[in-house]
């Protein structure tokens, strides 16, 4: 077995160096300095266009977010398909459609699509806007603990917390 003392590691501090001829940044002339530290790469730009919104939803079954409305170009009457798929609620434009916003700009879930995701007044839910899909997603409490419980499982290798 070896003793932490007689290990040696490496220093972490860059060495110092001179200033490069014509350099001042209001230092004093000649005076040593560090060069940068080196950044780590960071995960590119964000691919999507998806909007992101939390709203609560109220005892008449309302959500309400106006950036997530504008972002998809729907305004007060415009006619969706609600549909639940997979425990997410799906809302698409449809002419055809029977729900439409309200007179404020409110999306109204319908009773059933509230039972069937086990909503209840004041549960917040995520909600994501795909405006070029023109498809917005609802994901309730139900949903969102299990892709969460998944992710983290993930990040803590294997471990699970309640």
């Amino acid at each position: 077995m070896t003793a932490v003392a007689d290990m040696a590691v490496a220093p972490l501090i860059p060495p110092l160096t001179p200033p490069e001829q014509g350099e001042g940044n209001g230092r004093r002339p000649g005076a040593l300095r560090r060069p940068p530290l080196p950044l780590p790469d960071l995960p590119a730009a964000r691919e999507g266009a998806s909007v992101y919104g939390l709203a609560a939803i109220d005892v008449s079954g309302r959500i309400a977010d106006r950036m997530i409305v504008r972002a998809l170009g729907w305004g007060c009457g415009t006619r969706l398909q609600i549909r639940e798929s997979a425990g997410l609620i799906v809302v698409r434009l449809d002419p055809q459609g029977v729900f439409t916003l309200t007179g404020q700009g409110h999306l109204h879930l319908p009773a059933a699509v509230r039972k069937w995701c086990g909503l209840k007044p004041g549960d917040r839910l995520l909600l994501a806007a795909d405006p070029i899909a023109g498809v917005l997603v609802v994901h309730p409490p139900a949903a969102l603990d299990a892709v969460v419980a998944q992710i983290h499982a993930a990040a803590l290798g294997g471990e699970q917390h309640e």
